[in-house]
């Protein structure tokens, strides 16, 4: 074989080889994410989920959606919304009155219903996934009157609602409010004094009740 011969020969073996190396995939190079996947504890808009959390001292209300949970009792694992009545519903238990009483006490009352019937030492955990809106109304001589969402799981003082609406007016008279209340469907009429109110910082803060309708009066003139 003359050296043209194996010059030629040699060329078309390395053409192929060559090839080869361009087209294998680099050790350093990621793989593109997959579609529809989503990093742990993210969720698909890229955000980490929030989850709605109340204090043990939180006072449950018509309204509230309560999840249940029973640890290792899947089956007894409940949402329910509280109704009018002031009961949620359960698995095992039923109807179960928990109005007015705090997410622990709350708690308390599941735990020993299901332990005096039904398991052994259970472990129960209450968490609200919805709060019920709570709503205050402030008329009279206020500058913006109208009715106010509550904070989800806070107190607002009568100062503070006051404020809310915007302040007194011009002809508003603080010592003369008065609130509108319903305890136990009995309308109650409450007389206060906004400006002692303001003045004593050691006065306890009266604090305003879901549809409670406050009205400030005027000035005499």
């Amino acid at each position: 074989m003359n050296s043209v011969t194996r010059f030629i020969l040699l060329l078309a073996l390395a053409v192929p080889l060559a090839g080869s190396a361009q087209t294998a995939p680099s050790e350093n190079s990621a793989a593109p994410p997959l579609s529809g996947t989503a990093t742990p504890g993210i969720n698909a808009a890229g955000t980490a989920p929030t989850l709605t959390a109340a204090s043990p001292q939180y006072v449950l209300r018509p309204g509230d959606v309560v999840q249940v949970k029973v640890y290792q009792e899947e089956d007894l694992t409940s949402i329910s919304r509280i109704g009018k009545e002031g009961t949620l519903v359960m698995p095992l238990l039923g109807s179960v009155k928990v109005i007015s009483n705090t997410l622990a006490e709350a708690t308390v009352i599941l735990r020993e219903l299901l332990a005096k019937d039904y398991l052994v030492n259970p472990q129960v955990s209450l968490n609200v996934t919805e709060f019920a809106k709570r709503r205050f109304t402030v008329l009279g001589q206020v500058q913006k009157p109208g009715t106010y969402d509550m904070p989800t799981d806070e107190s607002v003082s009568l100062l503070q609602a006051i404020a809310t609406a915007g302040g007194y007016t011009r002809i508003g008279n603080p010592r003369r409010i008065t609130v509108q209340r319903t305890v136990n469907k009995t309308n109650t009429l409450l007389h206060l004094d906004a400006e002692a109110m303001a003045s004593n910082k050691q006065q306890q803060p009266f604090d305003v009740l879901p549809e409670d309708v406050i009205i400030v009066g005027e000035k005499w003139m």
